[in-house]
């Protein structure tokens, strides 16, 4: 108790205004996963009224992971180019508009082409919010503010099944893509309001301004206080450290995806649930998902405070904690099938995992990379989640249409939660056994 009061007054004394900016980001991200988890609430709606295969669902997400991939990478550097507060702005905007689009669709390939759409604008959400990060917090405390940002993609999947179903039903499907993509819009005005990079924000305070930059990182400025040129791709990609966290990304965001995208179908499928009935089960995978996030971030920095480990070591035996976990989901059905509720509860473990998994794996970008680098360096291995992605996507239309001619779609869930189990371990495996061992930061 002691120590929570201590740490109390200190935050008192340095000042809090980092935590706005975290909570502009949270809310941005929230915004983010309300608008894309739309339209796997609506599958059986959308399916029958334009007569949907399984794959064309797939080729519809498809769509929206390749040139989500495509647009992580231009994302990055234009965030990097033109600066979080008006980056930030403008792809928010974008990725509104593309969302009460989908409300004028027409058919499958309007529907492909609005998702294409909206991948392309929502890609700059991850690399304007860790760049945010990078610039509003200390190392020490990025992982755990980047867990609780993070965990606003759990907000908005627990509130897209609340309000997505009760919307479809007492109005359309359309109005349901119409007033959850335009719940963007209103972000925007306490954006422009309260963000400012900390060398021009007014509100902050010296002390937290200093605190901001307590930790020794790889210098980004010349001596005359000018900033240096950015790393081009062609030279990030010579590093092992961006290679690290593309393997991490590529292995691994396929897997929350197809939770995203497929829990809804995959609780229809197994368990006949439509409609509002989805809301509660969903709710609750995510609702587990978005503590472990937060928690996810907390447990390398209690290791430093604690244990007095230095932030590789923490870094990396917690991602390596987080990768275990998600092996319970290869026994999901298994234990489904003495009632709805074990495959749930299960699955929220995977998925809790997954969030706490990512909340470190994005933060060893700023680890390892110069600030002004960090959006491109995300942007670079968010390109290659999404083709992993699109990869996952791809088997499970496959799958899932082989198998449901069969009669057993079961199977085809299990084949991918085999993966899913599987994946994060390999992912820690290369990236820390084979490639980055040491984290040790980039010499420009």
């Amino acid at each position: 108790m002691a120590a929570i009061e201590m740490n109390t007054g200190l935050q008192t004394k340095i000042g809090r205004y980092r935590w706005t900016i975290c909570s502009l980001v949270f809310y941005a991200t929230t915004i983010n996963y309300l608008d894309r988890q739309v339209i796997s609430l609506l599958k059986p709606t959308l399916e029958k009224e334009f007569n949907w295969t399984e794959s064309d669902y797939s080729n519809i997400v498809v769509a929206f992971q390749f040139a989500y991939a495509l647009g992580m990478v231009g994302a990055g550097r234009f965030i990097d180019k033109i600066g979080t507060k008006i980056g930030y702005a403008l792809t928010l905007t974008l990725w509104s508009i593309a969302s009460v689009l989908h409300a004028f669709a027409t058919g499958t390939v309007s529907f492909a082409v609005f998702r294409a759409f909206l991948g392309v604008t929502e890609a700059g959400n991850f690399p304007a919010a860790f760049k945010t990060v990078a610039e509003w917090f200390p190392k020490k405390e990025r992982a755990f503010a980047g867990g609780i940002f993070n965990s606003g993609t759990n907000v908005g999947a627990i509130l897209a099944p609340l309000l997505v179903p009760w919307l479809a039903i007492n109005y359309s499907w359309k109005v349901a893509f119409i007033a959850i993509g335009a719940i963007g819009f209103v972000w925007l005005i306490f954006w422009f309001i309260y963000y400012e990079i900390p060398s021009k924000q007014k509100r902050l305070s010296k002390a937290e301004f200093d605190y901001i930059h307590s930790d020794v990182e790889p210098d980004t400025h010349t001596a005359t206080g000018e900033e240096k040129p950015k790393i081009t791709w062609t030279q990030l990609l010579g590093y092992k450290q961006t290679w690290a966290f593309i393997v991490g990304k590529f292995l691994t965001d396929g897997i929350w995806w197809f939770f995203l995208f497929w829990l809804p179908a995959f609780l229809n499928s197994q368990y006949h649930l439509v409609g509002m009935q989805v809301s509660l089960p969903i709710a609750f995978v995510y609702t587990l998902a978005g503590i472990a996030s937060v928690f996810g971030g907390w447990l390398p920095m209690w290791f430093v405070k604690a244990k007095g480990w230095d932030i590789v070591k923490a870094r990396k035996t917690s991602m390596l904690i987080y990768a275990f976990f998600p092996l319970t989901v290869m026994v999901s059905q298994a234990a489904g099938s003495y009632g709805m509720w074990y495959a749930v509860v299960i699955i929220g473990i995977a998925a809790s995992a997954h969030q706490a998994w990512s909340a470190n794996l994005f933060t060893t970008v700023s680890d390892m990379f110069p600030k002004n680098s960090v959006a491109s360096v995300v942007g670079i291995g968010g390109m290659a989640g999404g083709f992993g992605g699109m990869a996952v996507a791809k088997v499970a239309g496959k799958l899932f249409d082989h198998y449901k001619a069969l009669g057993h779609i079961e199977t085809g869930y299990y084949i991918l939660f085999l993966y899913c189990g599987l994946g994060y371990l390999l992912a820690w495996f290369i990236m820390f056994r084979l490639l980055v061992p040491k984290m040790k930061p980039i010499e420009v």
